[in-house]
């Protein structure tokens, strides 16, 4: 009677199948191999890197820009000739791309710390290759059209670079299990060196990086100026319709120090708050006036303006996010504003003591008032009874008119000239993109008695790094999340800088060593070879040095057993 053997038992490796299952579609043992991988994949693998690399600079890039999220929209509102909030589908996106090639990545680190062959799926080449094309075009894209925006990544950086600096260097930290096993691995001493001398150049100069690192919030706490002053945008438009009387209440409500007012000139005479050369996008002049909503907002009578809603779109289009936080009241309230009078404005700014910054619009050419629409305006300013040292003068058309007209009015440019020529013009002001201008600038500017003031300014982290760079005053839509930062979002003496950033260095290269030395005794002189290694290795198409190194140590040990008894 014949007695029969079971076959070699194996036991169930059920992450191992799932790493390589995931990644390359091998879920079964014998696909696997511990076998070098192939020039072919080590490009893909370089591919997947440097799209890692461009989606992580694009998803931060984007995350960052939500400051300017609103000037986004109105770029495609200009071009597509609706409202839509398109920077959200834009950051899913970026977000799903950057998850996806994040999560590759791991798989791929993950194979190579456990020695397996890489064999990226054709599912996730072609995956791989639509993100990789996709984020060069919206790089591309951004460069051509939005250009100047790349400049929040530097701006950014000088809040977050402390910190992503120590972020930094754990994950290198991290990475020295995975360098030290393929350094004990390989018996390549060109590989060897090249592994250890390139990881140890990317050490040092994570180490040394903070001597390039500038933030305007390291320095000490009483060296920090006064809070800037919080100029609303056309009132509080995330809160109310923009450029109505209920937006700029709420604005007076929320702490801001002014109100920024965009005016133009009615057909008949009266100056009123309107952003657009035409009605479209808030109000309801498609409904009123259908044939007439191209128009130029200036071509219209007031008795016809005050005819249109000018708060309903503001629920419709939720421009951003925020219409239906409102309560019943201000919902009711909202939905029920109309276009806002310039002297309806100064009356309220009057009241509450809040400056005025003024922007005007020229009307058409066409337009009975063209020749004297700042004569009109400034007319309307000054009976209204405000204060003319609350009044921010902005437009360059007549300056000179205005100095006879109100000397008091403070006078601003919206372009960038150094101390000296704006003092001989009588200049008090600078009204800036805030990425036109940096710290030690203001500061120069200050010593003449010059202001800053910057916008569009939504973000916390942004009026905390210019609140430090020293600005007097922002611009902003969101001055009742500003009106709150009562203090920098943080800040630290160099010398607490120094300790961190020393303390953080010191950890890193003790926990290097540690698993360099781990590594070198776990895997230096314990090479380990089976049957089952050479048997999974033999199922690959091509030979490999290793398994042959590995048939000779086991017919020369003895070692090699059957896997089936009789």
């Amino acid at each position: 009677m014949v007695k029969h053997q079971p076959l070699q038992y194996y036991e169930p490796q059920l992450c191992l199948s799932c790493l390589t299952g995931i990644y390359g579609c091998r879920w079964k043992r014998y696909q696997r191999s511990h076998d070098s991988t192939t020039k072919w994949e080590r490009f893909w693998f370089l591919i997947l890197c440097i799209t890692f690399f461009l989606t992580l600079v694009w998803f931060y890039f984007w995350w960052e820009v939500h400051n300017d999220y609103n000037e986004f929209n109105w770029y495609m509102y200009n071009n597509k000739g609706y409202w839509n909030d398109w920077s959200v589908p834009v950051l899913v996106l970026a977000s799903a791309g950057f998850i996806y090639v994040a999560f590759l990545l791991i798989l791929a680190l993950c194979h190579i710390a456990v020695g397996q062959q890489m064999n990226l799926h054709w599912l996730h080449k072609v995956g791989l290759t639509v993100v990789l094309v996709a984020i060069s075009v919206a790089m591309i894209s951004v460069n051509q059209l939005w250009n100047e925006e790349w400049d929040i990544i530097h701006i950014s950086f000088q809040a977050t670079a402390p910190f992503l600096h120590i972020g930094a260097v754990a994950a290198a930290t991290m990475l020295a299990w995975l360098i030290a096993g393929q350094f004990a691995r390989s018996e390549k001493v060109v590989f060897q060196m090249f592994l250890i001398f390139t990881y140890l150049g990317l050490l040092i100069a994570l180490y040394l990086l903070p001597l390039i690192i500038y933030s305007p919030c390291i320095m000490k706490r009483e060296d920090l100026s006064r809070r800037p002053a919080i100029i609303g945008n056309r009132g509080v438009p995330m809160l109310a319709p923009e450029n109505t009387l209920m937006s700029f209440q709420k604005a007076a409500e929320r702490r801001a120090d002014g109100f920024n007012i965009n005016v133009t000139i009615s057909y008949d005479g009266v100056p009123f708050l309107i952003h657009d050369t035409t009605l479209r996008r808030t109000t309801d002049v498609e409904e009123l006036f259908p044939k007439r909503a191209l128009d130029n907002a200036a071509m219209f009578n007031w008795t016809s303006l005050e005819m249109l809603n000018a708060g309903r779109w503001f629920f419709q289009e939720d421009p951003f996010w925020t219409a239906q936080a409102l309560s019943a009241k201000d919902n009711d309230e909202a939905s029920k504003q109309s276009l806002c009078k310039l002297v309806d404005v100064l009356r309220l700014a009057t009241q509450r003591n809040k400056t005025v910054m003024v922007n005007l619009w020229q009307p058409p050419r066409e337009h009975p008032f063209y020749s004297s629409w700042i004569n009109i305006t400034l007319e309307t300013i000054l009976e209204s009874g405000i204060s003319q040292e609350l009044v921010i003068w902005l437009p360059e058309e007549d300056r000179w008119l205005v100095r006879q007209m109100a000397p008091g009015f403070q006078q601003m440019i919206s372009t960038k000239q150094n101390a000296t020529t704006l003092r001989a013009q009588g200049i008090s002001g600078l009204n800036l993109r805030y990425n036109k201008v940096n710290a030690r600038e203001m500061r120069e500017y200050a010593l003449e008695n010059i202001s800053t003031n910057l916008y569009l300014v939504n973000e916390p982290w942004l009026f905390s790094v210019l609140w430090c760079a020293g600005v007097r005053s922002v611009t902003s839509d969101s001055c009742q999340v500003l009106s709150e930062v009562r203090t920098p979002t943080w800040i630290m003496s160099p010398q607490e800088y120094y300790m961190i950033w020393i303390t953080s260095d010191i950890i890193s290269i003790t926990i290097v060593v540690g698993i360099f030395i781990l590594q070198k005794w776990r895997l230096g002189s314990m090479r380990t070879y089976n049957p089952e290694q050479i048997m999974l290795s033999a199922a690959v198409r091509r030979s490999s040095k290793d398994v042959n190194i590995m048939k000779e140590k086991l017919i020369f040990a003895g070692t090699v057993q059957p896997c089936l008894h009789l």
